[in-house]
Formats: C-alpha cells, structure tokens, sequence
C-alpha cells in the first residue's frame, strides 16, 4: 500500500475526521489517468491542439476564463468512492461510460476559456450570452429538440455555456453519430456551427494559456466530515421524493423484511429489458428513460427498499410505475412551457 493511502483501511468514521489535504492524493497513477489518456486522444482524432489541465479538489467546475477544469477527490481513490456512494448513494462519474461523458463537457468548457468562444458574435447567436446568470433552479422542457442530449437532468437547458459544453462534448465523442441522430432537430444547427468552429480553430494554439488551479486539494484544510455536512444540507432530493408513496407501494421496508433482495438491486438486474420496453412503448428518447431509472433506483436505495412479492409481479409493478412517471416527466414539462 502507497505510504499516501495509509486511510484506505480506515472505517468511515475516522476517514471522515481527516483533512483533504492529508490524504496526499495525485491524479498520476490514480484511477483517473486511464481516462484522461482517453480524453487526449479523442482531442488528436480530432486534430485538437488543445489540451485542459487538471487538478484535484472537491467537485467538478471549471472556474471562468481558466482553460482546464477540477476533478472532484473521491475519483481519484475507490476508498473514497465508496464513501461518497454511502453518504450520497451516488458517485457521479463513477463508472467509465460516465466519467467521459464529465470529461467531454469539462473540456468544452476550458476550450472555450482558452479560446475565448463566448466573444464570438456568432457563438452567441447560436447560444446565447455567456453573461447571462446561472439560475439557482431550472425546469426542463424535457420534449425539446433546441438542445443536445448528454449529461443528465437536460443539464444543456441551464446556461448558454452549459449548451455550449453540451453540445461540444456531443461533438467530441469517438464515432458520434451526431449529424443522423439530431437530423430533425433545431440543435443540429449547433453542433454544425461546433464542427465548423473547432475545425477554424483545431491547430491554433490558444490564447488563454497557464496552468492555474482553483481551489485545489492539497490547499484544503477542511475535514471530509465538514465536506460532507454542507454537501448533504444543500442536496436537493425534491424532484426524487416527489415518487416516494409510488415506490413504497411496489417495495417494502428492507428493516422489516431482513435478507428479502434490495429494490435498488432489482432494478438494476431488470434495467436494460425495461428500458428497451419503455422506449419501444413510449417512442420517448432514450436520454429521458435513462434519467427516470436512475431516479427511481438512487430513490430506492435511500429508502431501503426490498423486493418482497415474487419478480414477475415486481417487474411488472415496476415497469407500471416508471412508465407513469415517464409521462409525468413530459405533462410536466408541457404544462411549463405551453403558450
């Protein structure tokens, strides 16, 4: 075991007590390096000089007019991971298909930075203005077709520079099939206007040059225990709760049924047979089921639910229930934005 991983063993209680900047992490040699690897490689396919730097810290941003962005700490460990997965029963870019899709969009951020995009005219034609302020909360139009499909939540709906970043990470993904998938959509014109800007800008080196990090883990001082506190008073699981009854009338009580199979399990066992169903069904993007399985899972495993009636008539209740809030998503989003 590495000198600097000696906490590895420790239970959570005691990692909790520990500073960041105690925990010596570097992203050389962590988990991390297979995938940034990765990430240069789709930027030389694509004949991008560009490359982001990175660095360690709390969580994923990549702070205004700094051509690189921050990876958040508990990717660089599995200790970590683990941890954040029980404090928060979800490690977001943990696992390889979802850690490059952050890192694409993390890089259409820097790259903009680097190259100062925003300032374009015709950047923010196709946007919007980059100095538009970041809404506290949005409401998706969970049916539009202005916007690319990438990271979750419509997260391209929120800001001009989270479009951007969307639709560039769209754009940068190894055999992307972006010119047939939004063939009849309105955010074809952006991704278009991306293939035609990177192409003009691909060998030029960036004006927006340097290496500084923001906030970075080594200068952190606080305890993971007061990380975690100020992080769960401001997770909003509103939007999740909003099922709970639905869910505890499919699942039981885990306390109540020990040794019965976890609902959150189940689901996932049964995922890809309901999502080809749901999407079959509801000729609704497969961006939009994706998002509702998710929900419903991280909801169970909160709760602690368990399966406890036999798993054709569980599969089926389940397939009921998501199906309903499938559609609940999109009346929603209709009733929001209807003239």
């Amino acid at each position: 075991m590495s000198p600097f991983t000696w906490w590895a063993k420790l239970d959570d209680e005691a990692l909790l007590d520990l500073r960041f900047n105690d925990l010596g992490l570097t992203l050389a040699g962590s988990p991390l390096q297979p995938a940034l690897d990765r990430l240069h490689r789709e930027l030389e396919r694509r004949g991008c000089r560009f490359r982001p730097h990175v660095w360690l810290s709390v969580e994923w941003f990549c702070p205004d007019g700094i051509p690189g962005f921050a990876i958040p700490f508990y990717l660089a460990h599995p200790r970590l991971a683990a941890l954040e997965r029980r404090l928060m029963h979800e490690v977001e870019g943990g696992n390889a298909r979802w850690l490059q899709r952050i890192l694409r969009h993390e890089t259409g951020h820097a790259i903009d930075n680097a190259y100062r995009l925003r300032r374009r005219k015709r950047w923010r034609q196709v946007f919007g203005p980059a100095s538009r302020p970041y809404p506290l909360r949005y409401a998706p139009r969970t049916t539009s077709r202005n916007y690319v499909m990438h990271l979750g939540h419509w997260y391209a709906q929120s800001h001009p520079s989270e479009d951007f970043a969307e639709t560039f990470a769209v754009w940068l993904a190894p055999n992307s099939t972006w010119r047939t998938d939004y063939e009849t959509w309105i955010a074809l014109r952006k991704l278009r206007y991306v293939d035609d800007l990177l192409t003009e800008i691909r060998a030029e080196r960036p004006p927006v040059r340097g290496t500084k990090q923001v906030e970075p883990l080594e200068a952190n001082r606080s305890t993971l225990r007061e990380h975690y506190a100020e992080k769960l008073r401001y997770s909003d699981r509103s939007e999740t709760q909003r099922y709970d009854a639905r869910l505890k009338r499919v699942f039981a009580p885990q306390a109540k049924n020990p040794g019965r199979p976890a609902a959150a399990t189940f689901i996932r066992q049964v995922r890809p047979e309901l999502q080809r169903l749901l999407v079959r069904r509801s000729r609704l993007h497969p961006y939009l089921v994706h998002h509702v399985m998710r929900l419903v899972i991280r909801r169970s495993k909160e709760l602690e639910l368990c399966v406890d009636q036999s798993l054709r008539v569980t599969k089926r209740e389940v397939f009921a229930l998501l199906e309903r809030i499938l559609f609940d998503f999109v009346r929603r989003g209709r009733e929001r934005y209807a003239l």
